[in-house]
């Protein structure tokens, strides 16, 4: 899973932002320790966190991606891969602060 993080308004990338990932792979469920995780973002407000296979749950492939730390307000992503043989999903945030 990747994407990258910017600042609403300005568009400017955000750098060190905490974002959450998890879904449903070939290795177990969305709770299970190897399907979830957390990265931060370079300098150039990008993230990439390694991960199983997402496989489809309730019907299609997808993720489930958070920011939730506070300084901005919180953003619940749930992008859905075209077809379940992709083998990477993106998806980009634009923060607005709290």
């Amino acid at each position: 899973m990747s994407g990258t993080v910017r600042r609403a308004g300005d568009g400017a990338p955000l750098k060190g932002i905490r974002i959450q990932i998890w879904a449903h792979t070939t290795e177990g469920h969305e709770r299970d320790p190897w399907s979830h995780g957390a990265t931060l973002t370079n300098a150039d407000g990008v993230f990439q966190l390694e991960m199983p296979q997402i496989v489809p749950a309730f019907g299609q492939p997808h993720g489930h991606l958070a920011y939730d730390s506070g300084e901005f307000e919180t953003v619940f992503l749930r992008p859905v891969m075209a077809s379940s043989r992709d083998t990477s999903l993106s998806a980009d945030f634009v923060l607005q602060p709290a």
